[in-house]
């Protein structure tokens, strides 16, 4: 297993690799220089995301979920960049409660890779697990072309 970091406009981000795939991503700090070449390409579809010259990632990802989480993380990543879902439309196609959903989506292993911040409230935004919680959600947002949603 090794983990790897870059600074971007939300703070650092970081990516962990195992056994050919990322497996996890989070908020904070980690290795500047991996020497995993996956990690390498991660950090710099990463980078490309975050200075709005990439539109998504090809990646090989393994969230490592079963179950209803398993099934939630597949149905974020189908989400496509700059729309939205509300938890109540993942709920109706997955058949779950909105709850189990939204618990899905707040264990996330793979943040901001699996866009569990394009996921919305009936009412409003909805929670979201980085620094600066929902404000970060807006960036995201914003940053994807979701910012009319948001007006």
């Amino acid at each position: 297993m090794s983990r790897a970091a870059l600074d971007t406009a939300l703070g650092p981000v970081w990516v962990e690799a195992r056994d050919g795939a990322v497996v996890a991503s989070g908020w904070g700090e980690a290795d500047r220089a991996p020497a995993d070449p996956l990690l390498v390409e991660a950090l710099a579809q990463l980078a490309a995301y975050f200075a709005d010259t990439r539109q998504g990632f090809d990646l090989p990802l393994a969230h490592g979920r079963g179950g209803l989480q398993g099934q939630v993380l597949d149905a974020l990543g189908a989400i496509p960049l700059g729309e939205t879902r509300t938890y109540g439309d993942l709920s109706k196609a997955l058949g779950a409660p909105a709850q189990a959903i939204g618990q899905a989506c707040g264990a996330n292993p793979l943040p901001i890779l699996i866009p569990c911040h394009r996921v919305l409230s009936a009412t409003g935004l909805g929670g979201f697990s980085a620094p600066g919680g929902v404000e970060a959600k807006v960036w995201l947002l914003r940053h994807e072309g979701a910012a009319g949603l948001l007006i």
